[in-house]
């Protein structure tokens, strides 16, 4: 997996759990998210802010944290990984967190219709035995996007769970993009009507091409803060400022 900055990490993270979960409806700001997630603190307000909407974003720091710590351990995907990322990301949210359907369901205005509940543990089986042997043997980073393109189309056509898909398929899909050291994909909210039509019409090839643009620009956003990183001056215990191997001295400002 990359080695990221830990000040990436935490901007991925609510950038990534304000986005993916305003895709769905979620109306917490990128402000009040930050709030939220990294100092567990809801910001005072004029309007009431509803605690389901709390738990929708706060969630995906546990469920980033547990990939993070599956990929640091290089751990396959597994059905059991796919439980507990959709587990985490409902945390007081769902009785049935963790838990497949148990009755069929469907995707507001999609034409294709989801997998039935009887059907779904072995499908899911499959998807994942089919997306781990894929990415295996993927020879570029094209095939890749395209292999995590398609399996992230089949899993919201599965709809495996009762609620919560959408944030699960898209933390599953960077849990193979990091796997295969590609950057983390954050798909905008304000890109949610591109990013649908292409799960609609099943259109793998516009997703890839869609993801990897995204990607590109996220690369760059983690360059940033590498950079950052790289540039920062220690600062003695005394408060001196060490010199770097030019002989500048440099002060942080805190």
């Amino acid at each position: 997996m990359l080695k990221l900055p830990k000040e990436y990490l935490d901007d991925v993270l609510v950038r990534f759990a304000h986005h993916s979960t305003a895709i769905e409806g979620n109306t917490l700001s990128l402000t009040e998210t930050i709030s939220i997630v990294l100092y567990d603190t809801v910001p005072p307000s004029k309007r009431s802010v509803n605690l389901r909407e709390i738990y929708e974003v706060k969630n995906h720091e546990q469920a980033f944290y547990y990939v993070l710590a599956e990929l640091d351990n290089s751990h396959l995907l597994t059905m059991t990984t796919v439980r507990t990322i959709h587990a985490a990301l409902t945390d007081r949210l769902q009785h049935d967190r963790g838990q497949f359907k148990s009755a069929d369901n469907a995707i507001l205005g999609a034409e294709f219709q989801t997998a039935s509940a009887v059907e779904t543990p072995l499908l899911m089986s499959q998807w994942v035995d089919h997306l781990n042997d894929r990415l295996e043997h993927t020879q570029s980073d094209d095939e890749r996007y395209l292999a995590v393109s398609e399996a992230h189309i089949a899993f919201e056509c599965i709809h495996p769970f009762s609620d919560g898909n959408g944030r699960t398929g898209r933390m599953l899909m960077n849990y193979s993009l990091l796997q295969h050291n590609l950057p983390p994909v954050v798909i905008r909210s304000q890109k949610k009507s591109q990013y649908i039509a292409y799960l609609a019409t099943q259109d793998g090839k516009g997703l890839s091409r869609f993801i990897q643009g995204e990607a590109q620009e996220e690369l760059d956003r983690m360059r940033r803060f590498q950079n950052m990183q790289d540039q920062a001056v220690q600062v003695k215990p005394s408060g001196e400022t060490r010199q770097n191997n030019k002989g500048n001295t440099n002060r942080c400002k805190r």
